[in-house]
């Protein structure tokens, strides 16, 4: 119950129609006026939301409204209850339940029964998530009504108990009491009621038993939240008591990258030595020069210092040398009036001289008695002015001048690298890169260069090499972490032990629905973890998983380390790879933009697209003669065929849809790779479909 006892209900409209025509929707402003006309003062609607019959859409809005600090008590949604194609409303829903309420349920479709026999037509659903209940409604405005109105008096008690109410307190005073404070009455009122009434009673019965309110035994407390529950299947329970179906959300790759992006832990920042080991690090400070460049008055030229004139005179004339300036450490007599100075180029000026004259602009006049040196030169140039071919002190840096920016990478090019040394700079301040852990799950996986041929069912590791040289390639360090069999106990040695070596752990395979799928499993119920997501709605690559552990560092101190477990299939784990490890790898180590860069391409042949997921198509994006950045498929586009991958350099960003993209339509497309240079006619490729 919320302050002043007032209870905090949104009601969710789900209708395609609706969404795009609000002035269409009845069902909304119906179900509002119910809660403020028959819900006796004890609610509050807080919002009233259309959306589409989009799957995602709705678990979006109801995780949104139930997953946060301000989670309200009660969802109710309208529509999308039916049988008919576009009805997805249950199907959204009941992934997200923490538990199932098939009284409210079995009290609706009763209620509707004595009114219509079509009422069996509808799917409702409900029951708790976290702290909210949430029940769902038919679309027809008549129905939505008379389904509130039949549970509308027990939710205040639904919602009491789901928000962590005291059980004894609530039930004090027994069932009688709790039938008149909710304003229900026994056999005496109407069927719908009595449904109501039957169902709180058994359930306040079983209640009291199971705290031993009348026969004073114990029974098991729980301290913990229904939030906190593993969703995985549990192992010992063995393969007829695994979910038939995933338990996990369906998230778009949008909120699936949202999600890696907050959960992904902040980079630390660590000393360096200003070295080649840069390449590749992001500077976590602004570095400033400490000292100038050029630190003193340097000639740009190989020719002569002189003192210009500075009245007007003119500046030809046969000179004296007096000294000679090389661009080695050393001193250098003063220049006096009436004499000139060699110099070579980046030397110093001698003290005294203001100007350079360019070799070109002399004629040698007078040798030495020995004839090793110039004795005599003529200067030619008429009007030589102060500053002339001098490179002045701090000209290319200053003291002080910030010469690198937070954030910037240290590229292999090495213009970063020549800053820092040129003003001196021994260590920088960078982000520390994560050391990345890659495993490989099943009893079925070999070591790819295992000799002799595969037994049936084996399968040679590729992935944990392809795996590896990506992430090599990217500029982190990988540990090795071999296969890992598919036994609980085996797999969680291996993770707590790469948990100590390791920042991040990749896995292959084990994430999908099979009993010996693991994986899951022993992240939530033997490490403790947290699994943020664990599908997607994109294809390849549906069943990704990404988590985070709690351990303690050599400090002691309690941080969160990174687990990614990719599909089985090659393409799947190596489409995910790129997709989603790559972002948290660049936010852990200060990298942003953070992800593959993104262009616009023309499509080269037409693309069939996917009806239910969003696609991300291996391609190979290139440039032709006249600037134009096309893309054409790598062929079948199976999720286990390597061959796919050969030769890609992008990823096509298709949307789901039933249609085909024609030739020439433009697309995004995501690079892996450099774009390619296409100087002759493209090379045709296998079309995908």
């Amino acid at each position: 119950m919320s302050d002043a006892g007032i209870l905090k209900a949104k009601i969710l409209v789900v209708s395609t129609t609706a969404s795009k025509d609000p002035s269409t929707d009845a069902s909304g402003g119906i179900l509002t006026n119910v809660f403020e006309t028959e819900g006796a003062g004890k609610w509050k609607v807080e919002e009233v939301k259309i959306v589409g019959d989009d799957v995602l859409e709705i678990q979006r809005n109801v995780t949104a409204w139930t997953d946060g600090e301000n989670a309200v008590n009660l969802i109710i949604s309208t529509g999308g209850t039916g049988f008919a194609v576009s009805d997805t409303t249950p199907e959204a829903i009941t992934p997200l339940l923490h538990k199932q309420a098939p009284g409210l349920v079995h009290g609706m479709l009763a209620a509707s029964l004595a009114v219509t026999p079509f009422a069996l037509m509808s799917r409702p659903v409900a029951g708790v998530r976290n702290k909210t209940i949430i029940v769902t409604l038919p679309g027809s405005p008549k129905g939505a009504k008379e389904n509130l109105q039949s549970i509308l008096k027990l939710l205040p008690h639904a919602c009491s108990q789901a928000a962590g109410a005291d059980s004894r307190a609530l039930h004090a005073g027994g069932i009688k009491k709790l039938e008149k404070d909710a304003g229900v009455g026994g056999s005496s009122t109407k069927a719908s009621n009595s449904h109501n009434h039957n169902h709180l009673h058994s359930h306040g019965h079983s209640h009291g038993h199971g705290h031993g309110h009348s026969h004073g035994h114990s029974m098991p407390v729980r301290h913990t939240n229904v939030s906190e529950n593993p969703k995985s299947n549990d192992p010992s329970l063995g393969p007829s008591r695994r979910n038939r179906s995933s338990p996990y959300p369906m998230l778009s790759v949008d909120d699936a990258l949202k999600l890696i992006e907050e959960h992904t832990p902040s980079p630390q920042v660590i000393k360096a030595k200003v070295d080649g080991g840069l390449v590749g690090s992001v500077l976590a400070e602004d570095v400033t020069a400490t000292e100038a460049v050029p630190a003193y008055r340097a000639s740009i030229v190989d020719g002569y210092a002189v003192i210009a004139p500075t009245d007007g005179a003119s500046s030809k004339g046969t000179f004296p040398v007096a000294s000679i300036s090389h661009a080695t450490p050393g001193e250098i007599e003063p220049l006096e009036a009436g004499q000139i100075t060699r110099i070579t180029t980046g030397a110093p000026l001698p003290p005294g001289a203001n100007s350079v004259v360019m070799v070109e602009d002399t004629v040698l006049k007078t040798l030495t008695d020995d004839g090793a040196e110039e004795k005599e030169v003529e200067i030619l140039a008429e009007d030589v002015k102060e500053g002339e071919n001098i490179r002045e002190i701090g000209s290319d840096i200053k003291t002080g001048e910030v010469i690198l920016k937070k954030g910037e990478e240290i590229s292999a090019v090495g213009g970063e690298l020549g800053l820092l040394a040129s003003v001196g700079r021994a260590e920088v301040s960078i982000f520390k890169k994560p050391v990345i852990g890659v495993l490989s799950t099943g009893d079925e996986i070999v070591e790819h260069s295992r000799p002799g041929g595969l037994k049936l069912g084996e399968v040679r590791d590729c992935n944990r090499p392809t795996i590896t040289s990506a992430i090599r390639g990217w500029g982190f360090d990988v540990v090795d972490l071999g296969i890992a069999r598919d036994k609980p106990g085996a797999l969680e040695e291996t993770l707590r032990d790469a948990l100590r070596k390791v920042d991040v752990i990749i896995t292959s395979g084990g994430v999908s629905m099979g009993e010996l799928d693991l994986l899951k499993p022993t992240i939530e119920r033997s490490l403790g973890g947290t699994i943020h997501f664990g599908r997607v709605s994109m294809k390849p690559g549906k069943p990704t998983t990404f988590a985070t552990v709690p351990v303690k560092d050599n400090s002691g101190n309690r941080v969160n380390k990174v687990i990614f477990s990719l599909p089985g299939n090659p393409v799947s784990a190596v489409v995910t790879l790129h997709l989603f490890v790559l972002p948290s790898l660049h936010h852990f180590s200060g990298v942003s933009p953070a992800g593959l860069p993104r262009i616009s391409v023309v499509l080269e042949h037409e693309f069939r697209l996917d009806p239910q997921r969003p696609e991300y198509h291996r391609a190979i994006v290139t440039m032709n003669r006249n600037g134009l950045v096309t893309a054409s498929s790598t062929g079948g586009q199976r999720s286990s065929k390597v061959g796919s991958l050969k030769s890609a350099n992008a990823l096509l960003c298709m949307p789901a849809g039933k249609e085909t993209l024609p030739h020439g339509t433009r697309v995004d497309a995501l690079l892996m790779g450099h774009i390619r240079s296409g100087l002759t006619d493209p090379i045709p490729f296998p079309n995908p479909n």
